[in-house]
């Protein structure tokens, strides 16, 4: 055989297997890419996403859409062809697969974390939007979540309200582990508790006052590195009364991103006119019960997601700006907020068509 054509024998060989390797061998990265938008102002599946009832509501128009990133799952192993080809895409992302599923997180338990903080972001979006209303709502501190095997499982339930530890007003959810790490590992601590069952069972009677409870937990030293704190195997959260009810109803959906546009879209429905002035506005952001927005992950893939629905404008996490302005797409505005109100004095902007000043993100 000639020596070229045993040279090219060989590098067509070579050229093969290398690209079976490419396909056959998993390599350890996940794939983010533009996930649906849904428009909070208008319906999803057939019903309204923003349900009220028991509250004047006013008809709006316009665009305020939440949007999301859709990710491979935990099982999917994408192999080197995959990977290369989600690098060289505008649309997709390529992320080290501990970033999506860190320490082993298997899929079903990062979809039940997303349900439990896009549950967390919707109550938020709620005070949030009441609040700049000047409409009172009520706050209490309660358990979030009981570790397992922890010195409170058995003795503390997801839903207790705490009103108080070693007799010191609980008004925080911080409170409760500055109450408790006053302690040493080892000490008992007392929380003074009406169970969730009690406050259900008040809130339905529509009591003033409900049965509190005194529980006494032997704390334990925590995991940490360094100096042990005293801990008892808890989270503390907040939870709410609303003096009319406010339902989202939006499946398939997790994560905190949506806080920011699901409050605007109850702010909006709650007032007369049109926050959006018709435009098309999208965006994203956490939001706190006091109207602050954080900053989320997938921030480039939402904004194509945006533009590709066709959003003009999309209301950016003030941490987000710099890596969403890197590849802003052609026709959409980033405007900056961090806070609620930023978003709707931009929302006052873009509605009358005062936009050459809107705070708009740069790359740094």
């Amino acid at each position: 055989m000639p020596r070229r054509t045993a040279t090219m024998l060989a590098s067509t060989l070579m050229l093969i297997a290398l690209l079976c390797a490419g396909v056959f061998i998993p390599v350890p990265y996940a794939e983010m890419s533009p996930g649906p938008t849904v428009n909070t102002l208008g319906e999803h599946d057939g019903e309204p996403v923003l349900q009220i009832a028991g509250r004047k509501t006013y008809p709006t128009d316009g665009h305020l859409n939440m949007t999301t990133v859709r990710v491979t799952s935990a099982d999917y192993r994408m192999n080197l062809v995959e990977a290369v080809y989600g690098w060289l895409a505008h649309d997709t992302k390529v992320v080290p697969h501990d970033t999506l599923y860190p320490d082993g997180k298997t899929e079903e338990e990062s979809t039940q974390e997303n349900a439990e903080e896009f549950s967390q972001s919707q109550e938020s979006a709620k005070v949030a939007a009441l609040k700049e209303l000047d409409v009172p709502v009520k706050s209490w501190v309660i358990v979030s979540t009981v570790v397992k095997d922890a010195p409170a499982e058995g003795k503390l339930h997801a839903g207790d309200v705490i009103k108080a530890v070693d007799g010191q007003p609980v008004k925080e959810p911080s409170d409760v582990a500055d109450l408790v790490t006053e302690h040493r590992p080892g000490e008992d601590v007392v929380f003074t508790i009406v169970p969730a069952k009690e406050q259900a069972a008040a809130e339905k009677e529509k009591r003033a006052a409900a049965k509190t409870e005194k529980v006494t937990i032997t704390t334990r030293a925590s995991d940490d590195a360094g100096e042990k704190r005293a801990v008892v195997g808890i989270s503390a959260g907040t939870d709410h009364t609303f003096p009319f009810t406010v339902d989202i109803k939006l499946a398939d959906v997790g994560g905190p991103s949506a806080g920011l546009m699901f409050a605007l879209g109850i702010y909006d429905k709650l007032t007369p006119g049109s926050i959006t002035g018709g435009s098309f506005v999208a965006g994203t952001g956490t939001i706190d019960d006091e109207g602050k927005v954080g900053p989320i992950g997938g921030i480039e893939m939402k904004t194509v997601g945006a533009r590709d629905k066709g959003a003009e404008y999309f209301l950016t996490p003030a941490d987000n700006c710099a890596a969403a302005a890197k590849d802003t797409p052609d026709g959409l505005t980033l405007v900056k907020v961090g806070t609620i109100d930023d978003a709707l004095d931009a929302l006052k902007d873009i509605r009358a068509g005062d936009t050459a000043d809107l705070p708009t993100c740069t790359a740094s």
